[in-house]
């Protein structure tokens, strides 16, 4: 049995005990050895997914659950979300529940092959939501000529047509028939064939034999109890915050694989802000699920408001992305349709069939896969694109930097992710890109992440942000420097193997560039109280190019922010070697004591001397 299903099988009993019960009972239900139980346990702990009771004789509950009037309740709590207390914003509310009890009902499943089962469901879901709440109003006013049954009267307020055979009231009475999955399947053609802009997006397998028609039954059951159809879960954009907790969650499952698609929401809010794309053509060259492209929304949408720019922004943009993967891309396409935003999201290879070809963008914004050495770059030698060389066929880092540069327009940014590697190698030509790029006067700033931010690498990587026009009107004129952010300490771990920037360091690393562009509104309380950029040493620094250029065009911000300084040390010298030594002596009698009972230990398992 594999720790997956083992931990299935953990959840299902204790869900079964009513979300809490204690060890004894929990593990004689199972039928488990002491050993296998405490493993899996402990394993369940350290993701969150399960918490200690407060009792003495030691138990356990699904987590979310301590605070629940009815630990029993199979309905999902669609209470506000919690916001945790390290200030990262993650969800722990009724998405996390929703997400164990469907990871429960996934059985042997493939985690990628099941994100398409889940996924698929919740967005028919909500088109289905929508669709019941515009047709309930058409009927109210059927004695004024309304029709519900017209599809114009839905397109028209740009609602997606849903015919009967897709509705969810149709499809959620049928559950448990066996025939579950060819009526999701035709429920997913007959939006497809009345709704043009879905076509080919919708997944349509869920009648294959693979899939357990019984859990699938049981799936629908459970996406049921999402609300959504008041104004106050339309406002949460509850749907919406499922759907990228659910697609985190998969991208987790799938280690490596996952990160193709998906780029952690602090990163790709931190891009967001530091960029600002208020208004113009927003291009993501490789936008995997689109969530570059939903935070752009949620920036504007914030801002709009008032939040800290007096509402000067309005959702004026254009949106344009490409994508390889043809799965991946009808995520993309799901993701941006479940929040009602329109974008041309095109399917194929960015480097041999740009879909944009004259595409000139306002704003770029992208995490292009790392260290790509099959791009086929030896078939595009001379590609009109490579103005500052051929990128080396055996890695397509700065094919990717070079791509976003060509597609910039003349006062365009970009913020996009690249590996460290790109800030100082100089194998095969890239060294040479990179200065070529540096004295075009086209780097505006450098951010040194923190590792384990992403599920397809735990190595750090960096943000690069260029600027066409560095002398601009909207911000001071910038030529001839660099600012490099050293962010490498920053981050909070949310799991064993994971970290999140809080909102108070993205707040942080943005205001710091805007000051350096000379912006008016930065909150002083975002920087520490500053109202205008200076240098701090250990974290950012304004580097001319004479600076870069002594630096053999290394663009790593460790080599020009310096050592953070330190609080004096007015510890007497004595003293502190008193205190040093005192440490020393107890560790060593520590060390010496753990060494004896680790031999009494052995030798009482016969493997003593």
């Amino acid at each position: 049995m594999t720790d997956a299903s083992r931990k299935t099988d953990f959840l299902a009993a204790l869900k079964a005990l009513g979300g809490s019960a204690g060890n004894a009972a929990l593990r004689g239900r199972l039928g488990w050895d002491e050993a296998t139980y405490a493993a899996v346990k402990q394993g369940l702990l350290d993701e969150g997914t399960i918490v200690s009771g407060r009792g003495r004789g030691g138990s356990v509950l699904l987590a979310g659950e301590e605070d629940r009037p009815s630990a029993g309740s199979h309905s999902v709590n669609t209470r506000p979300a919690a916001t945790r207390a390290n200030g990262t914003g993650a969800n722990v509310g009724y998405e996390a529940e929703l997400w164990r009890m469907a990871d429960a009902l996934r059985g042997s499943m493939d985690a990628a092959e099941y994100k398409h089962v889940v996924l698929g469901l919740i967005f028919l879901k909500y088109i289905s939501d929508a669709f019941e709440e515009k047709h309930a109003a058409l009927e109210a006013e059927k004695a004024q000529g309304a029709d519900p049954e017209d599809p114009d009267e839905y397109r028209a307020e740009n609602i997606f047509w849903v015919p009967p055979e897709a509705r969810w009231h149709y499809l959620k009475a049928r559950a448990r028939q066996p025939i579950i999955g060819q009526l999701v399947d035709d429920a997913m053609a007959g939006i497809e064939r009345d709704n043009p802009a879905l076509k080919g997006v919708l997944p349509k397998d869920y009648a294959r034999p693979a899939l357990d028609k019984t859990r699938l039954g049981q799936l629908i059951d459970l996406i049921s109890n999402i609300k959504v159809g008041d104004a106050e879960a339309r406002a949460k954009d509850v749907l919406g915050r499922v759907y990228e907790y659910f697609l985190s969650r998969f991208a987790s499952a799938e280690g490596k694989k996952g990160g193709e698609f998906y780029t952690p929401r602090c990163v790709v809010k931190l891009l967001v802000e530091m960029i600002e794309p208020y208004r113009g053509r927003v291009y993501d060259p490789c936008c995997g699920s689109s969530g570059m492209f939903v935070q752009s929304m949620e920036f504007i949408r914030a801002h709009a408001s008032g939040n800290g720019n007096g509402g000067k922004a309005k959702a004026d943009i254009s949106i344009y992305g490409q994508e390889s993967n043809y799965t991946t891309w009808r995520l993309a396409k799901m993701n941006l349709a479940i929040r009602g935003i329109e974008g041309q999201i095109a399917h194929g290879d960015t480097f041999h069939n740009d879909r944009f070809p004259d595409l000139k963008a306002d704003f770029i914004l992208a995490n292009p896969p790392f260290n790509v050495s099959d791009w086929g770059g030896e078939r595009l030698r001379g590609d009109k694109r490579w103005m500052f060389g051929d990128p080396p066929p055996g890695n397509a880092n700065f094919a990717w930097v070079q791509h976003i540069v060509h597609h910039l327009a003349p006062h365009g940014v970009a913020g996009f992710v690249l590996a460290n590697g790109s800030m100082s190698s100089n194998q095969s030509n890239e060294g040479e890109i990179r200065k070529k790029i540096i004295e075009a006067d086209l780097v505006d700033c450098m951010v040194a992440l923190p590792g384990q931010l992403f599920y397809s690498t735990q190595i750090p990587a960096c943000l690069w942000l260029l600027a066409r026009d560095k002398r601009n009107g909207k911000f001071r004129d910038r030529r001839g420097a660099v600012l490099f952010i050293n962010a490498r300490r920053m981050g909070v771990m949310v799991d064993r193997t994971h970290r999140e920037l809080t909102e108070a360091e993205i707040a942080k690393i943005a205001g710091t560039y805007h000051l350096w562009r000379g912006e008016k509104d930065v909150p002083p309380e975002a920087v520490e109280g500053r109202t205008a950029y200076e240098d701090i040493p250990g974290f950012c620094k304004a580097a001319p190019l004479e600076e870069i250029r002594k630096h053999g065009h290394v663009l790593t911000p460790g080599r020009y922010v310096g050592a953070e300084e330190r609080d004096e040390d007015d510890e007497p010298f004595a003293e502190k070697m008193a205190r040093l030594v005192a440490e020393w002596r107890r560790q060593q009698a520590e060390a010496a004591r753990l060494d004896a009972a680790i031999a009494a230990n052995l030798k009482e398992l016969g493997y003593g001397g």
